[in-house]
């Protein structure tokens, strides 16, 4: 089988066929009907089989009102991939004959290639004309292993995440990886990366343990100097058969089970990662400037769930009440977190426990906003709002009732688990914590009205709630 001209130029200088093809996709974020591409850069993967052309273009779409660079791996085969219909971009026709051009994480050329660049320090990625640059990092410590299987997960959104099924070269079963590709890149360093490979690094085992990540650089005309850097992949132990904690959560408010125990239990597994989280990373007490920063951010959410959501006039004024209380109150130190903490970032995995997922921060907000320092009672209120959200997914039926005590019988266990592990009085600060529990909730709120109209209902009733709460 020979070769295909795995560039094709470039792919022909990013082709229409491309950005229809992406329009469809999930990950793509603008709503413009027709993305404005421009290639900055590709960096390239060699198939050890020499049959596959693999290249991973970098494409600058100025269709919205900001530009978003999305990384869009591709392979290149002069005949179709076996099952591979759904993944396939187009059918070119080259100097050589038809060549077929597919999503690279659906193709195991590709798969199998990404993986050994995180494992195998002999493995590079291939030289760029235009300085893009590539470069594995591996936590394992053997590259002795070999992929038997590789599909891409169901229900990506922002990343797309590969499921890799591994044995050891004596035929032993290895436990599974999955590794997430980043599908728009940003300048700087992804927190998940960075903190749950320091948090494996440290032996903890409430988060997955870290195989290896891919980094990169390449030129960005977003960035001041035209260059940028940062993660283009992350690799860490996949745990199968297990479910996550909004799943076991559901089922238990559904068959009116107490959810005390593994309530108490979460809120001691989060307490502990925030106090690993402490050693290895600075810590700084809370300034003026810092609170400052914060109440804004909490009014300019608060303004803008006015616009989604109207009829919350009548709640404005005891909004800015709680926030204004909270600028007063005694504040925390400020380290990292997780930042987009709910039921459905913990797995209930037998034997061990809860294990924390997906360490990115609120994704509307900017990369480097969330590698900052910020309070943990920003976790806490995420958790505290999930629970009440299974509550409300039950509000129009006979388990009404019952899922409001259940809901608030698992904050109310999740707060004690907390505070037992961590010391930290979570009810003497119970006017920040409604500070940081009605901002969630007026993000919620605008989410629902743009996501899922029907749902508005949830975060409305905490937002009255939290806003006019007895203090």
């Amino acid at each position: 089988m020979s070769v295909p001209t795995v560039s094709l130029d470039r792919y022909t200088d990013v082709r229409p066929e491309l950005a229809d093809w992406m329009r469809e996709q999930r990950w793509y974020a603008s709503s413009e009907q027709s993305p404005a591409l421009t290639r900055v850069g590709v960096w390239t993967l060699t198939d050890h089989k020499h049959q596959v052309g693999l290249e991973t273009h970098l494409l600058l779409d100025e269709s919205g009102p900001a530009p978003v660079l999305y990384q869009v791996p591709l392979s290149f085969r002069s005949s179709p991939l076996l099952g591979g219909e759904r993944a396939l971009v187009e059918r070119v026709e080259g100097p050589s004959g038809s060549v077929y051009v597919y999503d690279a994480p659906h193709d195991p050329a590709f798969t199998r290639a990404l993986l050994a660049l995180m494992l195998d320090d002999e493995v590079t990625a291939g030289e760029s004309p235009d300085g893009t640059e590539a470069q594995g990092h591996h936590a394992l410590t053997s590259p002795e292993i070999r992929v038997t299987d590789s599909r891409v997960l169901r229900g990506e959104q922002s990343n797309t995440s590969i499921i890799f099924d591994l044995v050891h070269l004596n035929g032993k079963p290895a436990q599974p990886v999955i590794c997430k590709l980043f599908r728009v890149l940003s300048d700087g360093q992804n927190p998940d990366v960075v903190v749950q490979s320091a948090l494996s690094d440290a032996g903890s085992r409430l988060v997955p343990r870290a195989v290896g990540s891919v980094s990169g650089s390449w030129n960005d005309p977003r960035v001041e100097g035209g260059r940028a850097s940062g993660h283009l992949a992350f690799a860490q132990e996949f745990i199968p058969e297990v479910e996550d904690a909004w799943r076991v959560a559901l089922r238990s408010a559904e068959a009116g089970e107490s959810f005390e125990q593994l309530a108490k239990a979460l809120g001691e597994a989060t307490a502990q990662v925030h106090t690993e989280l402490a050693r290895l990373f600075p810590v700084h007490e809370a300034s003026d400037a810092d609170r400052s920063a914060i109440v804004a951010s909490f009014r300019d959410r608060a303004a803008q769930a006015l616009v989604e959501v109207p009829a919350l006039a009548a709640q404005a004024s005891a909004v800015d009440e709680v926030f204004a209380a909270a600028a007063e109150a005694s504040w925390p130190a400020f380290q990292r977190i997780h930042g987009d903490y709910h039921l459905g970032q913990v797995l209930a995995v037998p034997g061990r426990g809860w294990v924390l997922l997906d360490f990115e921060g609120e994704p509307l907000r900017p990369l480097a906003e969330r590698s900052e320092p910020d309070v943990t009672l920003r976790d806490v209120a995420g958790m505290l709002r999930s629970f009440d959200y299974v509550a409300g997914t039950l509000a129009q039926s006979d388990h009404a009732e019952a899922a409001r005590a259940w809901a608030h019988e698992a904050r109310d266990a999740f707060i004690d688990g907390y505070v037992s592990r961590s010391g930290l009085d979570l009810r003497a600060q119970r006017v920040l914590l409604d500070a940081f529990e009605l901002d969630k909730a007026l993000y919620e709120v605008s989410y629902e009205a743009r996501n899922r109209p029907d749902w508005v209902s949830i975060p409305v009733n905490a937002i009255e709630r939290l806003a006019n709460r007895p203090r």
